[in-house]
């Protein structure tokens, strides 16, 4: 009896409880193929001991293919919360069930619906980011460069709320399918086919739809980087440049692709402290 009485009340403990998750579309996504858990996008909800009022969109990995949500969802998740933001892992639709728009939709969405909820869960609904690794990196840039503010005349009040972002954190990012020396081919033939239309190469090159309504970005790359090259995050910098968008770069010498928050790097994983100093220069971080 004691034992499960004190097994009840330890999972009533912040620290204990389980990360909520939310169906992005409760009633079935938009072109979803059946009703399975690979059909159904969601957020795993993150909350902070005190909430600082930002949020971030998490969107791992994996080239459009899988998703990492360790080390580039939970894990990051969890660094959030130390420092007071709301996290929200994301699981978007990826191939071969799902090519564009579904990862796209999956994502605008999510900061729809963070958006609309922004004061049952504390968050100020100017003050909310979209976070991406590697493919999930072309994801969040995407987002960043692909919104709009809503349907004033949708029948669901999610659909009526922007979606574009307030801050973007790109991380070893998937940036451009136009420059083949420096491309990622497989998030590309993963989200768009083996054959795409030209038209779609050029319209989800991210780097060619940099505006000045783009979200300041912090970008991470390292130079040693062979998977996905460091040059995406720079042709991504320098159309922020010349759009006049705030913008911070960070390339490391040292370091493969795919390290998330390099925990187990002593040098690599300062690149962390560099973020949270700028989401603290850009206010991010005040209650």
């Amino acid at each position: 009896m004691y034992a499960t009485t004190l097994s009840v009340l330890l999972s009533l403990i912040p620290g204990e409880l389980k990360p909520a998750d939310i169906k992005l579309w409760p009633n079935g996504a938009p072109g979803a193929v059946g009703t399975e858990a690979a059909d159904t996008p969601t957020l795993t909800q993150y909350t902070p001991d005190k909430p600082n009022g930002a949020a971030v969109i998490i969107c791992p990995g994996g080239g459009y293919v899988g998703l990492a949500k360790d080390h580039e969802g939970k894990q990051p998740a969890e660094w959030l919360n130390s420092i007071g933001v709301t996290a929200f892992v994301l699981t978007y639709r990826i191939a071969p069930r799902y090519h564009h728009p579904a990862p796209l939709q999956d994502a605008q969405r999510a900061i729809r619906t963070v958006r609309s909820r922004a004061k049952e869960w504390g968050i100020n609904p100017e003050r909310i980011g979209i976070w991406g690794f590697s493919a999930g990196g072309h994801l969040a840039s995407t987002a960043a460069t692909h919104f709009d503010d809503g349907d004033p005349k949708a029948d669901d009040p999610i659909d009526k709320v922007s979606c574009r972002p307030d801050f973007a954190i790109l991380c070893y990012p998937v940036i451009t399918f136009t420059d083949q020396t420096v491309m990622h081919k497989g998030s590309r033939d993963n989200l768009l086919g083996k054959e795409p239309d030209p038209k779609l190469i050029e319209e989800l090159s991210n780097e060619k739809h940099v505006t000045d309504k783009t979200p300041p970005t912090f970008l991470f790359h390292t130079n040693e980087d062979n998977g996905v090259p460091p040059e995406n995050s720079v042709l991504f910098y320098l159309a922020l440049r010349k759009a006049k968008v705030p913008a911070e770069l960070h390339i490391y010498e040292k370091g493969k692709h795919g390290v998330g928050l390099a925990p187990n790097d002593e040098v690599l994983s300062t690149w962390k402290d560099r973020l949270a100093a700028w989401m603290k220069g850009r206010g991010l971080l005040d209650k």
